[in-house]
């Protein structure tokens, strides 16, 4: 994945895969709509002729010769790439290099957004209309999967089935495969609720879940489009990066007016990983997708990594709008709840190969273990499957340990966020986070506050103007003196080192 990095002039966007899907369009006229440079092809030759002479002819020729530029809106430029391969392979090693060479081409730019493209529609083609689809699936009990955006194909393949956008879903993330414990029982709840309330009918709205990687947002969400859709509703399931690659065509287009109708006309909106929706235009155009479904007693359902109002990418109004329905949480998965996904993911592994075995005892090691997600525990069921089925050996404890031992070694740290630093700091010193974010200058406050910006520089990506903004939009030279200036106390005073080391494995934690 990309970074996101807010700048002082404005979004370094980096993001997931996307497909062309509709969207809504913006309300300012035709002539105010955002274009691309002043020839853009020029630019974008440029740009291709900086990386074949910085990287190579063979380089250039493998990765980049069939990269193209969509468009460019709100600053940012929309790349495209014909498989989800190469754009993982572009994200891994080359996305700052893509960057640098684009910024410094296509003037005014703040960062890029890379996307498999569809190949088996015209690039000029409009989205999918909204067309309603009564078939229902039948349930399947195999393990929750999330499609990866390659397997969103012109064909869907035999687990697929289409939504009311065109929006690929995947059978086997319906409600019936979905594993209920005390983490993810009230989320649950409220899906099947809303999922069988009466077309026109909104019991909760939005519905705002809330949850980690791999916690299992999306097969509640794809649960809840493929319940709906079997009851005739209309149902517009979206990624948060097919919105935006949406916007973007329905403007390329020219057919705004008409997207924007189709999508008022269905019942019930669902957005996945609402934190990537960038840009300004976007923003506004999902915001006021949003107040009108939901003035018209429309059902909404958005899925984020954290709280609503921890989105700091997100405009204030969406955030506020989101808070004000019902916000649910999907926790970590205590042990229990791993085991039954375990138990699950061996079975069906099972179906496919009846000698594959698990004992009991190397299936309650493997749950204990594993603490991360659910994807994590596909990843361990897999392992096992693979040592039994290539070493023809039966699975013990021992070689479980060797299977999986990169999943345990591999456990990502807690991720910090400001808000959080600054909320325990506030705690600590008996201030207020109001008090950390004024322009207070007394001792009293001057020190966490100092403190508080050290620990966001030594916890978190942000750079130094970032943090600036985030502290009441201070200067970055100010979080510089701040930073340099308990570097030094902590190496003098030792009460404050252990104050400070204290603070950092209180958040890490």
């Amino acid at each position: 994945m990309f970074e996101r990095r807010q700048t002082s002039e404005g979004v370094e966007v980096v993001a997931s895969s996307m497909v062309a899907t509709l969207a809504e369009p913006a309300r300012q006229p035709a002539a105010e709509v955002p274009a691309l440079q002043a020839s853009p092809s020029d630019a974008w030759d440029r740009v291709r002729r900086r990386l074949r002479a910085e990287l190579g002819e063979d380089v250039f020729s493998s990765w980049f010769a069939r990269v193209e530029l969509g468009g460019i809106v709100d600053g940012v430029a929309y790349l495209t790439v014909p498989t989800r391969f190469l754009k993982s392979w572009l994200e891994a090693h080359y996305a700052e290099r893509l960057r640098v060479n684009c910024m410094a081409e296509l003037p005014g730019l703040n960062g890029i957004m890379l996307s498999v493209r569809q190949v088996s529609r015209d690039a000029t083609q409009a989205p999918a209309e909204i067309v309603p689809l009564r078939s229902r699936p039948a349930a399947v009990t195999s393990p929750e999967a999330r499609p990866a955006p390659a397997e969103i194909a012109a064909e869907p393949c035999e687990r697929d089935l289409v939504d009311a956008c065109g929006t690929m879903l995947d059978r086997r993330m319906n409600f019936q495969a979905f594993i209920v414990g005390k983490s993810n029982q009230l989320a649950f709840a409220a899906a099947e609720r809303i999922a069988a309330a009466p077309a026109g009918t909104a019991p909760y709205n939005p519905l705002y879940i809330h949850a980690g990687v791999g916690l299992g947002k999306t097969h509640l969400l794809q649960a809840i489009a493929q319940e709906a859709r079997g009851q005739g509703k209309r149902v517009a399931y979206f990624t948060a990066d097919r919105f935006m690659y949406g916007f973007v065509a329905a403007l390329k287009s020219q057919t705004a007016l008409a997207f924007k109708e189709k999508l008022r006309g269905i019942d019930l909106l669902i957005v996945d990983d609402v934190q990537f929706i960038q840009g300004k235009s976007i923003q506004q155009e999902f915001g006021h997708t949003i107040n009108a479904l939901i003035d018209a007693g429309k059902q909404i359902v958005v899925a984020g990594d954290r709280l609503a109002n921890d989105l700091e990418a997100l405009d204030e109004r969406i955030r506020s709008r989101l808070g004000g329905g019902l916000v649910v949480e999907v926790g970590d998965l205590d042990e229990a709840l791993r085991a039954r996904i375990l138990a699950s993911r061996l079975e069906a592994l099972h179906a496919a190969h009846p000698n594959f075995h698990v004992n009991p005892d190397v299936a309650a090691y493997v749950a204990r273990v594993v603490a991360t997600n659910g994807r994590d525990l596909d990843g361990a069921a897999n392992r096992l499957l693979a040592h039994a089925t290539l070493s023809g050996q039966a699975v013990t404890l021992e070689t479980a340990e060797a299977a999986i031992r990169d999943l345990v070694r591999t456990r990502e740290p807690r991720r910090v966020k400001i808000e959080d630093i600054q909320k325990l700091v506030a705690t600590r010193y008996n201030v207020s986070r109001a008090d950390i974010l004024s322009e207070r200058r007394t001792a009293a406050v001057v020190k966490p506050r100092q403190i508080a910006m050290y620990l966001s520089k030594a916890l978190t990506p942000r750079s130094l103007p970032e943090i600036g903004r985030r502290f009441g939009g201070r200067d970055h030279t100010t979080v510089l003196h701040a930073v340099r200036k308990i570097e030094k106390a902590i190496t003098e005073d030792r009460s404050l080192h252990d104050e400070v080391d204290l603070l950092k494995r209180m958040l890490q934690e």
